[in-house]
């Protein structure tokens, strides 16, 4: 063990089990806070004896917002999931990149309170979308390093790339539900169903990167 523990410190790399654990963590503590703002409106509701239907009326965009982005950030977790399962040593970059990932995953409850408590405006949803579209630049910044360090794990070439044109192309229409929400106001986040077609788009991508080749 000691041994282990000293070529660890020598050659740069950490262990990836309290890495996955560390990850793990943030996540479910993200998702918690998505919860809070709810908690508050319950109380204020009971304050002022609304029925639960009143309850359910009157605080629709803050059950919209937690359900989209507890989706969202349990997406993102999976994803990350698939993307480490068999990375076997971490090195300093790439924690980095993980440590900008969980900032974007702990941000995201800021900008889905915004959404279910304050007016629209043509900033917010550029801070939440922005907010998504930085989570996915970062896990496809992991997968480019895990690309270009294969010595890290045993992920398949092949693998890490069907990743990253997955993230390329959810990028792709995280930018599009950007431009939809910003210059076609009546869409707002419904732009965001434009996700459902992040199949279609990977093959797409695909078929260019694998024609290039």
């Amino acid at each position: 063990m000691a041994e282990h523990v000293t070529r660890s410190r020598t050659d740069g790399r950490f262990s990836i089990e309290r890495f996955k654990t560390f990850i793990d963590a943030v996540v479910a503590i993200a998702m918690t806070l998505l919860i809070l703002p709810l908690m508050e409106a319950v109380s204020e509701a009971a304050s002022d004896k609304l029925s639960t239907a009143e309850f359910f009326s009157e605080h629709s965009g803050q059950l919209l917002s937690f359900g989209l982005s507890f989706v969202l950030i349990a997406t993102f977790w999976m994803g990350h999931h698939r993307q480490y399962r068999e990375v076997e040593r971490a090195t300093t970059p790439l924690l980095w990149i993980n440590v900008a990932w969980m900032a974007t995953i702990v941000w995201l409850p800021v900008p889905t309170a915004m959404i279910g408590q304050m007016d629209t405006d043509m900033l917010q949803p550029v801070v939440y979308i922005g907010t998504l579209i930085a989570t996915q630049i970062t896990t496809l910044a992991g997968g480019a390093y895990l690309l270009r360090h294969p010595e890290l794990g045993t992920t398949s070439p092949e693998t890490l790339r069907e990743g990253i044109i997955g993230d390329l192309a959810a990028i792709i229409l995280f930018l599009i539900a950007l431009a939809l929400s910003i210059f076609v106001p009546p869409f707002g986040y419904a732009g965001l169903l434009i996700l459902l077609l992040s199949g279609t788009v990977s093959r797409l991508l695909g078929r260019i990167t694998r024609r290039r080749g």
